[in-house]
Formats: structure tokens, sequence, C-alpha cells
């Protein structure tokens, strides 16, 4: 007899919700502080109570929601303090996974980085082509599967899944950056190249520097 490896059918939904919850997040359809009632929840997007308060609870997790006192949900805040907050930890993060792949990995590793540079930089060409929000979401899990990338030699599963959750808490912020004109993309093909050769080279001052500049764009500054 095999026992469990499967997905449930509840699990499926609670997937989907969560993916439709979190992409309205991102877009600001569902606003920053914006109450989350269960009933209206389901009203616009199904489920029953049992999968919805289970996919709060994931959201709630990632860092996307938060609890109330009233024992409810709301939409995090979006502050300028909390954009820099989380980048601040996403930089830690993302340089201690930097240095420590740069110290561990192989070649396999470098043919991953490598291959993320390159699908990041289809995805710029698309995306300027032909903005619309399925391009956005396509170019800003290639930047995040980037980020994932780059740790992942690192030898640690906690910091690869901390460098995916803090990356999907700043993304409703990269993608108005997105909608407002204001990512140079010419700026961050040319740190990309210039990441990706310290990176090959194995330069760790070098590449933990231009890993610091990408994470700091993010800001709109």
């Amino acid at each position: 007899m095999i026992f469990g490896g499967g997905k449930s059918a509840d699990d499926t939904v609670v997937e989907m919700l969560a993916s439709a919850i979190r992409r309205d997040i991102s877009f600001g359809v569902l606003r920053p502080d914006q109450k989350l009632k269960l009933a209206n929840l389901r009203q616009s997007y199904g489920g029953s109570n049992h999968s919805m308060r289970e996919t709060l609870r994931i959201l709630n997790s990632e860092g996307v929601v938060e609890a109330t006192n009233q024992r409810g949900f709301r939409v995090t805040s979006a502050t300028e303090d909390d954009l820099r907050d989380i980048l601040l930890v996403r930089l830690e993060i993302e340089k201690l996974g930097l240095k420590r792949s740069l110290e561990l990995g192989d070649v396999a590793w470098e043919s991953r980085v490598v291959a993320a540079f390159h699908a990041v930089s289809r995805a710029d060409v698309v995306v300027q082509q032909s903005p619309d929000d399925v391009t956005a979401l396509e170019w800003d899990e290639a930047c995040r599967d980037l980020s994932i990338a780059l740790v992942s030699a690192s030898g640690s599963l906690r910091l690869a899944e901390m460098t995916a959750q803090f990356y999907g808490q700043s993304r409703r912020f990269r993608l108005a950056l997105l909608r407002e004109g204001r990512i140079d993309f010419a700026a961050r093909a040319t740190r990309r190249t210039q990441l990706q050769e310290a990176i090959i080279a194995r330069e760790e001052t070098r590449a933990l520097s231009l890993l610091e500049e990408e994470i700091g764009a993010d800001l709109g500054a």
C-alpha cells in the first residue's frame, strides 16, 4: 500500500484560491489594509468556508495578509517604510545565500543561474513589447526565479524559502513601478550582465555589491 504523496481536491482548491487572491493583492484589486471578510471573498472567488480560511492562513504565513485583533484578516499595509523594511530583509537573506552559493556552487548551479538570467532577459523584452497583466506576472515570476537560483547552492532550504517569501512580499511594489513606467530596463540589463560575469568568475565582493544595487532598484529611486 502506498500512503500519501498526492494532492487532495481541497489542496488544489486552496492553491487556486491563494493564487487568485495573491494576484489581486499584487495588482491592487485588493488594496493595502483592506479587510478580508470571508463571505465577500467566497462570493468573489468561490470555495468553502474551510478552504477560504486555509487560503488566508497560507497568505498570512507569506506575509501578504495579516490577522487582525478582531480575529479576521486584512491585506498588509504597503507604505514606503514597509517596502524599505522588506528590501532590508531581502538584501540580508539574498546576500548570505549568494555568498554561500559562490563558495559551494558547482557547474550545475552556474548553468541554472545562466538560464535564469536568460529567462529574465526574454521576459524583459516581452513585457516591454506587450505590457499587460499576464506578461507582467510572467516577468515578475522570471525575476523571482532568478533570485531563487542565485541562492540555490547555499545548502539551506530555508534560505531559498525565505528568498521566495520576501520577494513575494515586494511584488506589488515592483508591479506598481512597472505600471508607472519607472523600471529602467536598460540599467537593469547592464547590471545583470555584470552580475552574471562576476558570479561565473566567483568575484564575491563585486557580485554582492551588484546584487545590492539590483535589490535597491526596487525602491524606484
